[in-house]
Parts: C-alpha cells; structure tokens; sequence
C-alpha cells in the first residue's frame, strides 16, 4: 500500500514556530504547555479536532522524537465527529464521512501507526450536524441542527430522523431551537443539550444567555434548565458532563438536584468534550463579535479574571479540577467544533481530497 506525501502545499497549512510562511498564506501556530507531549506519551493517546472556521481536519500526535505532530486535511464546513473501533464519522458542510484506518495492527509508515481514508460518504444536504456518535448496533446518531432532532443516515434520502423535542411542534427546517449536543449511556441515545425551548424560526437566540436545556431522550423530560448556550454532553464515570459554553464553564449535571455544578472555568467559549480516565479534554473558541456571542456572562467573567479568550484544548484532571495540560491555536483559527480522543494511536494521519494522492492508496480486504 503507497502513503501519500504530506508535503503538498494544497492542503496543508505550515505549522509550528519554524514554519516557513509564504505572504499570501495565513499562519498557523500550535503551542502547548511543557508537559503536554510527555503526558500524550503516557497516556497513549492522540486527538483529533475539528474547526469549520476554516474547514479542517487536525490530527495531534507525537512523532518519534517525542515532539508534537500535527497532520491536518481540509474538508468543508467540518464539525461533528466521533470515533469508532477503527476510524472516524466527520460531518461536513453537506456530507458525512466513514474514515477507516487501513493500517493493520503495529503496521507504520514514515512514523505514522494510523492512516484514514474517507472510505464512504453520504450526502445530507447542510443539515448543520453537530454532534455524532455510534450506538451499541454500529448505527451512526448525530444531532440534525437545522431540524432540530436526532436522525441517522438514509441510504435513500438525506436522513431518517429518530426523536425531537417534546417542545417541538412539528419537523421543520427552521433551527428553532439549536438542539447541538449527545451524550450516548451504555451504547444508547441517552441526553441532549438544546440552546433553548423555542418552537419558532430560530427563535433560540433571544434566549442564549439562560433558556439553555438538557433533555432525557428516554422520558422527554427536561433534567436541568437555565443553562447558557450548553455544548458537548458527554455520561463519563457516573456523571452527565457538560459545557456551559456562554459562561466559560466546564462541569456536570446533578440530576437528582436538576442543576449544572461549574467544576473548572475555561478561558473561552467552550465547545468540543472528550474523556480519556480522570482527564477531560475541552475545546475552547475565541467569541465572535456579533449578536450571537456578544452579551453572555462569559465576557464578564473573562473581565473578572483579567483573561482574554483564547483558542485550543484544555487538559483538566477531574478529581481536582486543575488544568494540567494545555495546546493553544493561534493565526487563522479562532475556533473549534469538536474533540476527540485517540487511545493506542500515536501517530495518526488520513487523506483528503484536495490532491491525487488518494488515488494512489490501494488496500485488498484478507
């Protein structure tokens, strides 16, 4: 099998401190607190990360050496993403992709242990997928924004749509009520996060500073409400965990008590939760400057904090709270959708379809 040269200056943007920038391309520059790479050694684990900002694909390992390796590909409008035992599902502007890693078992190439192809892609139409994730009978369920339900893939139509809110009059496209994340328990659709209740044209952003709701998908009922525009539902060792995105904070739902208990704050808008153990991992966006993030009280809390916002993935141990580990994204990125952790990966890269090198991949199944 022939791996593709990750050198080609069509889909690739420089990165590091050494990079070498022509004028006309945008900079990128990945750094990380000092213990970062050493702590992804330990931990055996790689991420991937999303931006639709500028459409792409990141991958974040380490290379031989124990320096970070950062391997992107561009795919339009990428947000949504979740792993499954051998690849990725990544949602884009008006597909969704299958990825498989073709590498076998302790295969390598070029210090790279984990290449994904875009082996199947089914066209939605923009849906505006936010969150995905895979159920316990191999079934992609990903969160349809625009319709504001959970659907699966149609091998006929654009979607098969699985439940709405209780709230929800009637199937529309008409995002009236930014329905965003999926928390799955025991291999089952289990909560949701919605930025509001609303049952009018994208009547959810008149109430985005507290109209934020989690919804149980089993009893439709409403377990904790007040929320300010909350992402990234994610069951981890007992708990509901969750971003308070429009406060900057990261913490877990009391579900006898119906309220979110802050755990850490967060020195941006927070979007994109992965666990690996006792570590969270939280994506964190710079606001943009318009009615949607403008007015929340995660501005005066980064007031409060003497804090600008700030762009990247931040490493918190659970059983303190403390932000061990960090990567900040500097340049063109501002911000990130969706994170995702790589257990057993060290290297990982995937091909796109910006070059021919695709073309050139051949694999032969048995």
């Amino acid at each position: 099998m022939e791996t593709p040269d990750r050198s080609d200056p069509n889909d690739a943007l420089p990165t590091g401190d050494n990079a070498q920038t022509p004028a006309a391309v945008p900079r990128l520059e990945i750094t990380t607190s000092r213990q970062f790479p050493a702590w992804l050694a330990e931990q055996k684990l790689s991420l991937a990360l999303t931006t639709y900002q500028i459409g792409k694909l990141f991958f974040i390992g380490l290379k031989d050496s124990g320096e970070l390796s950062i391997f992107e590909r561009s795919f339009n409008r990428c947000m949504g993403l979740c792993a499954t035992a051998n690849g990725l599902y990544l949602s884009s502007l008006y597909q969704v992709w299958r990825f498989e890693n073709l590498f076998t078992q302790g295969e390598q190439q070029d210090g790279y242990d984990r290449l994904y192809l875009p082996q199947v892609g089914y066209t939605t139409g923009d849906l505006d997928i936010h969150d995905m994730a895979v159920d316990a009978d191999g079934r992609l369920i990903f969160v349809n924004t625009l319709f504001g339900c959970l659907a699966t893939l149609s091998e006929t139509h654009s979607f098969k749509p699985l439940w709405r809110p209780p709230f929800s009059s009637r199937l529309a496209a008409e995002d009236r009520c930014h329905l965003n994340g999926l928390a799955m328990k025991e291999g089952r659709a289990a909560y949701v996060t919605a930025v509001s209740r609303s049952d009018v044209v994208d009547g959810w952003r008149d109430h985005r500073a507290d109209g934020g709701i989690v919804i149980d998908v089993n009893t439709n009922a409403i377990v904790a409400d007040g929320l300010s525009m909350p992402h990234s539902p994610r069951w981890h060792q007992g708990r509901l965990w969750l971003l308070n995105s429009g406060t900057g904070e990261f913490g877990y739902v009391d579900l006898a008590a119906g309220n979110f208990v802050p755990v850490s704050f967060c020195a941006g808008y927070l979007r994109g939760l992965a666990f690996h153990g006792h570590f969270a991992l939280v994506g964190l966006s710079k606001p943009r400057h318009n009615r949607t993030f403008s007015g929340l009280a995660l501005d005066d809390h980064l007031r409060s904090r003497q804090a600008e916002a700030r762009c990247g993935v931040q490493v918190i141990d659970l059983r303190s709270g403390d932000a061990v580990h960090w990567l900040r994204i500097e340049g063109v990125v501002d911000e990130l959708y969706d994170v995702v952790a790589l257990p057993g990966v060290r290297r990982p890269m995937a091909l796109g379809f910006k070059t021919d090198e695709i073309r050139r991949v051949v694999s032969v199944e048995g």
